[in-house]
């Protein structure tokens, strides 16, 4: 299998190229997204990509959009790769690393919800007992799983910077208390559904970050990539213990091994040696297989 670093379509117009998704133009009401195979880390990119990564992060998105249907209406749309990419060898190229979705305004919001008490969230709860300023019950461990999920959000914030925490009142004055609201709710409830099935199938869905839009008629719509190992933290459920922090399907294992080097975590990022590429790489696999069986 070749690995796709970077999309060469030239039939149609480049919109943005983000960390990990090259984004094309069709007409006024759609798009093609295109999920590489690149990596990124503390909002780098890496030089070399995983070979496979892309094809199963575009696969799990899918997924999950289509099981996850009967709660909110997503970004999917009807047109079949073949009608917008006439020419077979921009089609074989990204054949299934790509999606055509419709054309949305995005909320200027990202929405986070835990499960589980890691991360950010860890050091904020030993710092304040609370976690983005929602109070939780004293003595809980590392790891451990929340009472209930909470809902977290954070501003997106412009290429290059880093999102921030905010408080729900803020994403009232964001969005308006009623959409602020219905963000709130679908969140938790997407999260919930998701994190029962998953844990039939073995894996333990620690947290998630989920994006909406609006599409024409002003209705919450589900965009970007959903549930996969580089938006959540995936847990696999026969190793989880409270305590310590958990083995991983996510990109967290590339992160605890850039923590091993002299990196200042700014661009360029070091080239991610092969044993972790393929290690890597089988992490993302066994998640898929897992979730999508």
């Amino acid at each position: 299998m070749q690995s796709l670093h970077t999309s060469h379509i030239k039939s149609l117009p480049l919109l943005h190229r983000g960390k990990v998704r090259d984004i094309y133009d069709i007409d006024d009401d759609h798009m093609l997204i295109v999920t590489t195979d690149r990596v990124s880390a503390f909002d780098v990119v890496m030089p070399n990509s995983i070979t496979g990564k892309g094809r199963i992060l575009n696969e799990v998105t899918i997924f999950w959009m289509n099981k996850l249907a009967h709660i909110i209406p997503n970004q999917l749309s009807e047109l079949a790769l073949e009608d917008v990419l006439v020419d077979a060898d921009e089609r074989a190229e990204v054949a299934e690393h790509a999606m055509v979705v419709k054309k949305l305004k995005a909320l200027p919001v990202e929405a986070i919800v835990r499960g589980y008490l890691i991360g950010s969230g860890w050091k904020d709860y030993q710092a304040t007992g609370s976690v983005c300023g929602i109070q939780l019950p004293a003595g809980l461990q590392l790891a451990d799983r929340l009472p209930e999920p909470i809902y977290t959000p954070s501003s997106k914030a412009a290429a290059g910077e880093h999102d921030e925490n905010i408080d729900f009142a803020k994403t009232e004055e964001l969005l308006g208390s009623e959409l602020a609201a219905q963000v709130r709710e679908v969140s938790l409830q997407l999260y919930k559904e998701a994190a029962d099935y998953a844990r039939e199938r073995g894996i333990i869905i620690a947290d998630t970050k989920f994006e909406f839009g609006l599409d024409g008629n002003g209705r919450l719509t589900l965009i970007d990539e959903v549930l996969t190992p580089d938006s959540s933290r995936f847990w696999p459920a026969d190793q989880y213990q409270p305590g310590v922090s958990p083995p991983s399907f996510d990109k967290q294992f590339i992160r605890d091994y850039l923590e091993t080097l002299d990196w200042d975590k700014t661009p360029p990022g070091p080239v991610l040696p092969e044993d972790i590429v393929h290690k890597s790489a089988q992490k993302y696999q066994q998640a898929k297989e897992l979730l999508t069986r």
